[in-house]
């Protein structure tokens, strides 16, 4: 009895009991995985990826490998029956593939079609294939609101501010007495609201031995080279579509991304360096830290190189050099004649030389001087014209093809009388009445003494060098002072040369998420001719040169990515007929 109650309890306390452990795989890696589970050291989610992982990559080598079997086997048959073709009738042939040479036959064959999924990326399942991991895209999305507020009390001027671009992209206009119409005019009285959308889309792709391509789309009411802003309701309204242009379209190389050149320059000791040449249609290269110069907008047609290198911990110097056609004679011009004008291409060369210093632990400097020569740009007076029976004058093509505001303008046309007219129409172009060739500071100084806040000041000075007063005033049909006799005797000439900009933004210095911030205030003055107005900021004065005034604003991150920003500009004329204008812009930015 005893022993029987002994048994009874040995065999109770032995009873088979159900795993709750997961079945042995026969597959080694699911089964370390499993294992991973159980210790704690893999969740349940990776674990399942990593099985996935296994299971796909067990399928295809399977599959590789039935592959290469078959191949195998058929190539066997093709050699039996090749040796049988031979044969001479009536003979009979055995032949034997040593099993040896098939299972090498297979591994070629399977290493073959493994080294094809590989490349073509669906040894991987899920994943993209190789040159679709060169090609990355970007863009942003910006909705404003704007509002536009004129002084009140007749301050600005009626009349005076003469459009010229729409002259000179358009018909040209009879400055004679039988001219009973007023020119085309800014409006400088009436307020105006308008929403405004801006959208772009680009493309980059890395191609080999440190060369990039790039493409990029944007929207834009017109070509202007400083807005890519779509005016809501306008380009005809009632929810017609809009335009896209090209943007940027370029070819970069950049020889230290390329190893040979990386391992030259660490083997000369060489510290960090950057190369980068630009061919086609690309960002500012420029160093510009403000919209004194140039529009955050404007691209860059033509060449352009940039490098740099540290000479010491710290310190690194900068060179920017290029070249950019901003006008081509058209093949035909003058197509109404039977002899052509002969060509007077516009070119701007620019250098700029400059360095990055981290002066203390917590203060980077950066300071750079530019060069820009404009080349045939200013306006010429035309060889003696008889508008009546010649469709052009030889100087036209000298009109600027864009412009915003403030620059002086000359008559461009020598218009000679018809034989026996008194009185007589004088269609009339425009032309740039100065030469260019900017000089231009630039700074920056960087305090990150309460990082993550930083305050950031900017500065810029510019002094167009080329600007020749006396010539100017000569042949000046704008920016004169007020009429010395009202009606007849106008004032003379009251342009300028010099510009500067300073601002001060105090926050994050990148809005990476919700709740970053920075404000900024600055003060802009541009005188008439220091820059050519083509390209200088849109925004300031409703665009243009011959500005002065102060501007504020802020940002703030709402996400990552996404953000808010609204800016106050309120701009004055600094000579010429009075001119002012307040301007409030209230964004709503995403980028991807």
């Amino acid at each position: 009895m005893p022993s029987v109650l002994v048994g009874s309890a040995f065999a109770q306390d032995d009873r088979p009991t159900v795993s709750r452990k997961k079945p042995a795989s026969s597959n080694a890696t699911v089964n370390l995985v499993n294992l991973l589970v159980q210790q704690g050291v893999l969740n349940e989610e990776q674990a399942g990826a990593l099985i996935k992982q296994a299971e796909d990559e067990a399928y295809v080598a399977r599959e590789a490998a039935r592959d290469a079997t078959v191949k195998a086997d058929d190539a066997a048959k093709a050699a039996t029956a090749a040796a049988a073709a031979a044969s001479p009738p009536g003979s009979k042939r055995v032949t034997y593939v040593p099993e040896v040479v098939k299972r090498q036959l297979r591994e070629d064959l399977r290493k073959e079609v493994m080294s094809q999924a590989k490349a073509e990326g669906w040894a991987s399942p899920g994943t993209y294939p190789e040159w679709a991991s060169r090609i990355r895209f970007s863009g942003d999305v910006r909705a404003r609101w704007e509002g536009i507020w004129y002084p009140k009390g007749g301050f600005n001027s009626t009349g005076q501010i003469v459009d010229f671009n729409t002259i000179n992209t358009g018909s040209p206009y009879d400055v004679s007495d039988l001219e009973q119409g007023d020119p085309p005019l800014y409006n400088t009285t009436k307020d105006r609201n308008r929403t405004r959308l801006r959208a772009r889309l680009g493309l980059d792709a890395d191609l080999y031995e440190g060369f990039t391509a790039g493409l990029r789309i944007g929207t834009g009411s017109d070509s202007s080279p400083v807005s890519t802003n779509q005016t809501l309701g306008g380009s005809g309204g009632n929810f017609s579509k809009y335009a896209l242009w090209l943007d940027r379209a370029y070819v970069k190389f950049e020889p230290f991304k390329y190893p040979y050149f990386t391992d030259f320059a660490a083997y000369n000791g060489f510290g960090p360096s950057s190369l980068t040449f630009n061919i086609g249609r690309f960002d500012n290269p420029f160093w510009s830290p403000t919209e004194l110069v140039w529009d955050t907008d404007l691209g860059f047609d033509g060449v352009a190189v940039q490098a740099q290198h540290e000479v010491w911990s710290g310190f690194a110097p900068f060179l920017v050099a290029g070249a950019f056609p901003i006008f081509n004679t058209s093949l035909d011009f003058s197509s109404r004649d039977l002899v052509k004008f002969k060509s007077e291409d516009k070119y701007l060369f620019g250098a700029q030389l400059g360095f990055q210093w981290r002066a203390a632990p917590l203060v980077d400097v950066t300071f750079a001087v530019s060069y820009f020569d404009y080349s045939n740009v200013r306006g010429q007076l035309s060889s003696p014209c008889d508008v009546s029976v010649a469709p052009a004058c030889d100087t036209d093509h000298l009109r600027p093809s864009f412009a915003q505001k403030g620059n002086t303008y000359m008559a461009l046309r020598d218009i000679i009388p018809p034989p026996g007219d008194f009185l007589y129409p004088m269609p009339q172009y425009f032309g740039l009445a100065s030469e260019f060739r900017p000089v231009v500071a630039s700074a920056r100084f960087d305090f990150a003494h309460f990082d993550p806040i930083h305050i950031v000041a900017d500065g810029e000075f510019v002094w167009n060098s080329a600007f020749d007063r006396a010539a100017v005033a000569a042949v000046a049909v704008n920016n004169l002072a007020p009429d010395l006799i009202p009606g007849q005797l106008p004032g003379p000439f009251s342009g300028g040369n010099l510009g500067w900009l300073t601002r001060v933004t105090v926050g994050h210095t990148k809005l990476n998420q919700f709740g970053d911030w920075n404000v900024h205030v600055g003060y802009k003055y541009l005188e008439s001719d220091a820059v050519m107005d083509a390209f200088a900021d849109s925004d300031f004065g409703l665009g243009g040169t011959n500005l002065k005034g102060y501007f504020v604003g802020s940002n703030v991150a709402l996400a990552k990515n996404v953000w808010a920003s609204a800016r106050w500009l309120s701009a004055n004329a600094i000579d010429g007929a009075p001119y002012a204008v307040d301007i409030f812009q209230l964004d709503l930015n995403a980028k991807f």
